[in-house]
This record gives structure tokens, C-alpha cells and sequence, in this order.
């Protein structure tokens, strides 16, 4: 059970964390368990991209970020590894994914998608991006002293006008609903990145910190980002 902390929320909502995780880190699991918590949901499932399409090609391949993410999430409750993406052919497009969670789910299930507020800036760039609000909700991370104006002056006006017709302010008000809504909201910054992962491991740096033991661990014995 982690930290020894039960977990209890809305049974009902689902988190769902997609990403290349080439490795995954604390970053990565520090925003799905803070919107988790502030949305007061019970299970975040976290999609390891099989082959992203708006990226290179992952440094790793898919069983060893599948088997990191695995490893990370180990013993948390809140987080179930979902292969989906992984195991399927061709691009892994969020739209696909979020289409075959609703159809596995009860009609009144929320879907909450979880991201940064980096990826939000480009979401007009993804795969028939439109459709997302029908699929599922946003949840949208900042961080702290974040200059919410300077951000939805960067959007482009295709994602300011999606913003402004779906934002809600209120957690409760996004459960109500099975989709359609677009929360943002704050959480402890942590600058860690992938790519700064594997460079560091390029250069023999130590990982301590920056994710988790047993993932630093998988990394040394499998040789990755060397």
C-alpha cells in the first residue's frame, strides 16, 4: 500500500496519464498523483505510448518503458498499467485510446485526461484533437506563481476559444459530467525531465532522486540511454 495511506475517491472517474515514459519519473507521477488527489479519484491508469506519433523514436523500446512504468508504480493502489498502446500496431493516437476506454466503460463514467500545461499549448496539433472533449475531461497542470494570462495568450485561438467554452473551476463540477470539461490546476513543480534522464545517464550522472530506485535500477542492468 505505498506510504501506508488508503486511497479512497470516486470510484466512478478514471485518470488516465498517457505518455512515452522513455523513462518515466517523478514528474510523471508526482502530476497524476496531485490531480488524482484534487479531483478526488481512485485510479489513475497510466498509458505508455507504443509508438507516439508527434515524437522521435523513444530511446527505449516498448517492454523496457512498459516494464519502468511497471516498476514505478509499484505498490501505489491509485495507479493501474494499462498496455493498450503498447501491444497495438501503428501510431497511438490519444483519440483512439480514449474511444476504446469509453466504450469499455458504463456510458456516466468521467474520463479525465491528466497533462501538463505544455502539452495543452500544442493539442491542436494531435490526431482529430476536436474530438477530445467528447471522449473525456481535461485536467490541465501548472505550476505555482504560473502566469495563467501569459499562458492563454500563447494559445493558439483554436485552444483559447476551447478553453474558454469548456473551462470549469471547480473538481466537483467536472465529476458531474462524463466529458467535457477543462479544469486547470496547480501542483508542485518538479523540473525533471526525460530527456535530461537519459543525458545524465549518457554521462554516467547519478539518477538518485530524479525517479524512482527500481527504475534506476532497471535502467543500469538492462544498459539503456548509453
Amino acid at each position: 500500500m505505498g506510504d501506508g495511506v488508503q486511497v479512497t475517491g470516486n470510484a466512478r472517474a478514471i485518470g488516465i496519464l498517457g505518455g512515452t515514459f522513455d523513462p518515466i519519473h517523478f514528474g510523471h507521477l508526482r502530476l497524476a498523483e496531485e490531480l488524482a488527489e484534487a479531483l478526488d479519484i481512485a485510479q489513475v491508469r497510466l498509458i505508455p505510448a507504443g509508438h507516439p506519433p508527434h515524437r522521435r523514436r523513444p530511446r527505449a523500446g516498448a517492454r523496457h518503458r512498459l516494464e519502468m512504468a511497471r516498476l514505478a508504480i509499484a505498490g501505489n493502489p491509485r495507479f493501474v498499467l494499462d498496455e493498450r498502446e503498447i501491444a497495438k500496431p501503428g501510431p497511438s493516437y490519444s483519440v483512439d485510446t480514449l474511444s476504446a476506454l469509453r466504450a469499455e466503460m458504463p456510458e456516466a463514467t468521467p474520463l479525465v485526461l491528466f497533462m501538463g500545461g505544455d502539452a495543452f499549448l500544442g493539442l491542436n496539433t494531435w490526431h482529430q484533437w476536436q474530438r477530445l472533449p467528447d471522449l473525456a475531461h481535461l485536467a490541465v497542470a501548472h505550476r505555482p506563481g504560473f502566469s495563467l494570462a501569459t499562458w492563454e495568450d500563447a494559445l493558439p485561438d483554436v485552444l483559447r476559444t476551447l478553453l474558454s467554452t469548456h473551462r470549469c473551476e471547480l473538481a466537483d463540477e467536472l465529476l458531474e459530467k462524463p466529458a467535457g470539461r477543462i479544469l486547470l490546476h496547480s501542483i508542485t513543480q518538479l523540473d525533471i525531465s526525460a530527456s535530461q534522464i537519459r543525458a545524465r545517464a549518457l554521462r554516467g550522472k547519478s539518477l538518485r532522486y530524479l525517479l524512482p530506485d527500481a527504475v534506476i535500477a532497471y535502467i543500469q542492468e538492462n544498459h539503456l540511454y548509453v
